[in-house]
Order: C-alpha cells, then structure tokens, then sequence
C-alpha cells in the first residue's frame, strides 16, 4: 500500500530546530493509509507511522477526528475497527514525540457503506389531489393532517411561499399562513406542539404553534451550508444542507450536536433533500432525481433504494409541465394508518404507496 505524508510547516520547523537546525527540512516521516484511501464499513484500516531510523520516538498518540483514540510506544501502527463507524471522510493524526518535541502528520481515508443498498419497488395503493400551486419542500402527516410547506422558485415565486395545513382527501388548505416574502421556505419537523421550518439561504429558522400555525419565535440557523429538509424521531431534529451531510439538531434550541454523511457502498451521496423518519430510519429524497433513499441514522449508510420513475411517467404529463424544475419531492409517513405518502413540486397528484421487496 502506498504511503502519504502531510507535514504541517510548523511541525517541520520545530522537528529541525530540535536537532540543532533553524532550516524547514524533509523529515522522511510518513503515515499510512494514502490520503483517500476508500474503504467499505468493516474492513480494517492499518494505520501506521513510518520513520527513518535515525529518529527515535518516545511515544506515538494517534487522534481520530482529532479525538485521541491510541497511544504506541513506536512507530507500529494498529488495525483500525470500521464496522460501526460512522461513514464519510475521516482524518487519522499521528502525534510524534520524542525529547519534549512532537510532528503532527495526518492521512485521511473515506468510509462507505459495507455493501449496496436493497432494492425495492412501490405499489401505489391510492391517489389523491395535490395543489398544483405548491412547491413543495416539507411534507408531514400527523393525526389526520397533511403538513406542507410551500418554497417559492426563484423569479416565479418569490414572496409566494406558503405554510399550511391541508385536507388530505381534498388537496385544498384548511390553513394556509404566507411565507415572509424575503425568504424561501424549506422543510418542516414537528416537535411536540411545535413546528420547526427551515430557510433556504436566509439562515432563519422559524417556530409555529403546530395547531393554529402562529409563528412564536424565529432563531438565526448557522448549520450546514443551506437550510433543505428537516425531520424529527422527537429526541432531536434532522437537517441536510444540499450536501451529502445529516445534521443533529438540539429539539429545543436548535444547535448542531452532530452529523452523519450519507454514502451507499461506492460513494457519497449528495442533494439529500426532504427527510421523512419512519420506525427509526431516515427516508430521503434526492434533489433532481426520483430516488428515496432510506438511511441508517447511526452511521449514514444507505440501506435501501427506491428508484420512482414510473409513479408519474413522463409521457403522462401535460406537454407544457415543467418537469426539470418540478420534481418528485416530499414524503410523508402515517404513523398510526401504516400510510406512506409522496408527491412532487406543483404536482396534481399525491400518492399513497407501499414499499415491498424486488
């Protein structure tokens, strides 16, 4: 296996200056694995630093994550265990010291997922109406309402977003509460009485009384990237950011208290968009596409994939429908009906479909 090492210049020096030498020089060090290095969850990563022989470490602290994780008394490295690690890129730091200095030298390697994901199908068991004015971004069903919000496009919405609250049989608003006219509306959670809506860009976060949609408070959001879609298993909120990433959020005040990146067996899977957590797994839609993909919210893996395609075939839309900017977006789950609902943006339809083995 070949080898990489990344010597911050400061570490350098003060490797060269310990032996009397004022000048930045090659320490000849080096750290295994080779900086992105693939791996799949479960196979061992051998980490291990080498160096020449005239350099004489007193001791070796390996971090992870800039976490301390091992300490050796040389340079002989460690199996790393990957089998329930969280996946994505992770960073291996080697501390070297010897006579009261230390070198930092780092590596990175990417973790995926330890096999493909599942392949299912869906069965639509029902249709209903949709309003076509909606964009949809945020999709929640709970206790015989249908949650939505509304996102307004870019020239042709703005200032025409949307929270409601919809009658599922009819497709028509029982509440409908405008959005700001300077922001994009994203996705929604619900945590207990409340209901928490993201921006797109504007770094606000919004809080409603689930009930009446009264907005009781806003909060600067300054997680991820963007604000996409939320969920919530009720302990704590999800969030993705137009990445492959998953955020953590504190259910009461909204701070980041961890993450997961999302990846199947070969690769990172990014444009995670509206989020929906169904009996303690996260399913997903993926921007632009007609792929759900249904994610272990403990290490990112993606577990099964649903490729929709066929729920509204192209040659069954009307000539002038817009299918590039509205597409399949939003699912929402029936906890106690067992009913798994999906729709799209402005789409006529919302339909009711169950998930079943190929």
């Amino acid at each position: 296996m070949k080898k990489l090492a990344i010597l911050s210049l400061s570490a350098i020096a003060l490797f060269a200056a310990s032996c009397g030498d004022n000048k930045v020089a090659d320490t000849g060090i080096t750290l295994t694995p080779e900086m992105g290095t693939t791996y799949n969850a479960g196979a061992p990563v051998d980490i291990k630093v080498n160096y020449p022989d005239e350099i004489k470490p007193d001791s070796v602290v390996y971090l992870l994550d800039s976490v301390r994780y091992t300490t050796a008394k040389d340079g002989s490295g460690f199996a790393l265990k990957t089998g329930s690690m969280k996946l994505g890129t992770r960073l291996i730091t080697a501390k070297i010291f010897q006579a009261g200095k230390s070198i930092d030298i780092s590596t990175s390697f990417s973790l995926y997922a330890a096999k493909a994901p599942e392949e299912l199908k869906f069965v639509v068991e029902k249709v209903f109406p949709h309003d076509t004015a909606s964009y949809t971004e945020g999709l929640i069903y709970q206790d015989g309402i249908l949650y939505e919000s509304d996102g307004g496009r870019a020239g042709e919405q703005t200032g025409r977003s949307s929270l409601r609250k919809v009658n599922l049989e009819t497709g028509k608003p029982i509440k409908e509460v405008p959005g700001d006219p300077k922001v994009f509306n994203e996705g929604i959670a619900i945590v207990g009485d409340k209901l928490i809506m993201m921006t797109y860009t504007e770094r606000i976060g919004y809080v409603y009384n689930k009930n009446t949609l009264d907005l009781t408070k806003t909060f600067p959001n300054n997680v991820g990237v963007e604000g996409w879609g939320l969920c919530s298993d009720d302990k704590q909120i999800y969030m993705d950011d137009s990445t492959n990433r998953i955020w953590f959020l504190n259910k009461d005040n909204y701070a980041a208290q961890g993450y997961i990146d999302v990846c199947d067996d070969k690769s990172p899977k990014m444009q995670i968009n509206e989020l929906e957590m169904i009996d303690g797994k996260i399913y997903a839609n993926v921007y632009t596409t007609n792929d759900i993909l249904v994610i272990d919210p403990k290490t990112g893996a993606v577990l099964q994939h649903v490729d929709m395609t066929d729920l509204w075939p192209l040659k069954d839309r009307p000539a002038d429908f817009d299918s590039v900017d509205k597409v399949f977006n939003g699912i929402a789950w029936d906890a106690k009906g067992k009913r798994l609902f999906v729709t799209g943006k402005k789409w006529p339809h919302l339909y009711q479909i169950r998930l079943e083995k190929k």
